[in-house]
């Protein structure tokens, strides 16, 4: 058999193969066919039974809800004939209860007709009694009721003055503690080191015990220690320290080193009291002579009189809306240096005149006018050169700038007073207002000294027991209080208390 017949038959064998290897297949996809449409008609006939059961279920379902909403709907309408029923009730109740109030209200009407009635025929009753009464006594109502006022007054005058005082002692006293809470709490609340450094002064005691030493049997030493210091002593419950208050701040330091002094010493009576308030007083003294000689060393400004130098001294314990005035001299004397280094102006005027461009602060409390025109008597009496009045009495315009000095004064004091936190306007309105109270009460004749304390609510007058009686001491209490309420400005009520004390001294050789 030759190659060719082999690969001839092989590849007859090789279609042979394909043919019945279709031939199988054919066959096979027959018998799946058949059983792929019966599981599917299997399908069918289930889900067919499937959904007749959900319809029947659905339906039974339904008609269980039916029920139920018909028994509610019925239930509902049970109610709303219910509710319909009580409310035909009640607006019959309310249309009763009308009717009734129409017919009270009518009867009230009528009662009210028949008062009126009466009370027309009362009054026509008074009025022929008080004619009959009138043409009995020959007077009428006005002189009547004049002359048996005045009949009353007469007799129980003195008990009406008695009354009136304890109403006056009692209703001071209340006010006062009023105030004095009112304060406490404002204290307690704010917290200000700025007003206490201006207005308080705390003294540290050793113990608590010494506390009842200054007050002293019915407080006669504490009395005496701010009669002779012009200060409001506070003692309270904080341990250790007392607190000395007083817009002065001359006195306030007095009173401090008096108070220290004191302490120290443990022998606190009024006699001693005395004489350590003389002996802070020199002490102070000597403070204000020597600050005023290192303000002007430290402002260049040379040949001062001492005494000139003791008045610029007290500025040191002075405040300008919270501002140290003799820190603020000082500084405008720089400034006014400089300033007149850069103008061509004569520099030591210019110093001069800003270092004591407010020293009648010194004394403007005690003297009248302003601080501008009382520091050019001041300066015209220590003989100091015109040209630094000239240059220190322009600062508030009140007289014309003259020289160039002036104007540069003028513009040192807005540089130094308007920097942020240089100062305080309520603080100085405060204490102007204590001066001027102190001023008023020492206008009047007889006033030895007075303080203003307890933040201007109270005004202290320590009259002459020579000049002025006990029924003068009152009615120059009332004069002064009258003279506050015309001529000045304050928030509530300010108490006036005359003190008239009369001491003999005897010596025992």
């Amino acid at each position: 058999m030759s190659l060719t017949t082999v690969f001839i038959l092989l590849a007859l064998a090789g279609l042979f193969g394909v043919a019945f290897g279709y031939f199988l297949r054919w066959i096979i996809s027959l018998g799946q066919r058949g059983s792929m449409e019966l599981e599917i008609k299997q399908m069918m006939l289930d889900a067919q039974e499937k959904a007749k059961k959900i319809i029947e279920e659905a339906e039974a379902a339904a008609k269980e809800r039916e029920g139920q909403i018909a028994g509610e709907l019925k239930e509902k309408e049970r109610d709303l004939k219910q509710t319909e029923e009580r409310l035909v009730r009640k607006e019959e109740l309310l249309d009763k209860r009308q009717t009734n109030l129409e017919e009270e209200l009518s009867a009230l009407d009528a009662k009210e007709a028949e008062v009126e009635k009466a009370r027309a025929l009362v009054d026509e009753k008074i009025r022929e009694q008080q004619a009959k009464l009138e043409e009995i006594a020959h007077m009428k109502e006005d002189e009547a009721r004049a002359e048996l006022l005045s009949a009353v007054e007469k007799k129980y005058e003195s008990d009406i003055e008695e009354r009136m005082r304890k109403l006056e002692i009692a209703s001071d006293e209340r006010l006062e503690r009023r105030a004095n809470e009112i304060l406490t709490t404002a204290v307690h609340r704010l917290g200000n080191a700025v007003v206490s450094d201006v207005l308080a002064t705390t003294v540290t005691l050793p113990n608590d015990e010494i506390k009842g030493k200054i007050i002293g049997k019915e407080g006669r030493n504490i009395r005496s220690f701010e009669r002779a210091t012009g200060v409001d002593v506070i003692v309270d419950d904080t341990p250790g320290t007392i607190t000395l208050s007083c817009y002065d701040p001359i006195r306030r330091q007095i009173a401090r080193i008096a108070l220290e002094n004191l302490i120290l010493d443990g022998r606190i009576q009024p006699a001693k009291i005395e004489e350590a308030v003389k002996k802070a007083e020199e002490e102070i003294n000597n403070i204000i002579k020597k600050k005023g000689a290192e303000a002007a060393y430290e402002a260049r400004v040379p040949s001062v009189d001492p005494k000139l130098l003791m008045i610029l001294g007290r500025l040191y314990f002075r405040t300008s809306y919270g501002q140290n005035v003799l820190d603020h001299s000082v500084e405008m004397a720089h400034l006014a240096g400089m300033l007149a280094e850069e103008l061509g102006a004569d520099v030591a005027v210019a110093r001069a005149g800003a270092l004591f461009h407010d020293i009648g602060k010194a004394v403007d409390h005690e003297v009248p006018g302003t601080h501008v025109e009382i520091g050019r008597r001041i300066l015209q009496k220590f003989n100091v050169d015109e040209r630094v009045i000239k240059a220190m009495q322009a600062h508030h315009e009140e007289y014309p700038y003259e020289t160039p000095e002036s104007m540069i004064v003028q513009v040192a004091d807005a540089i130094s007073g308007g920097r942020p936190g240089a100062r305080r306007d309520s603080v100085e309105n405060y204490i102007k207002r204590l001066e001027e109270l102190e001023a008023l009460a020492n206008q009047h004749p007889g006033v030895e000294k007075s303080f203003a304390i307890s933040a201007g609510r109270e005004i202290r007058v320590i009259v002459k027991p020579e000049e002025i009686t006990d029924l003068d001491a009152r009615k120059l209490a009332r004069d002064i209080a009258d003279q506050i309420e015309k001529e000045m400005q304050y928030p509530g009520e300010i108490r006036v208390s005359v003190i008239r004390e009369t001491r003999v001294i005897e010596y025992a050789r």
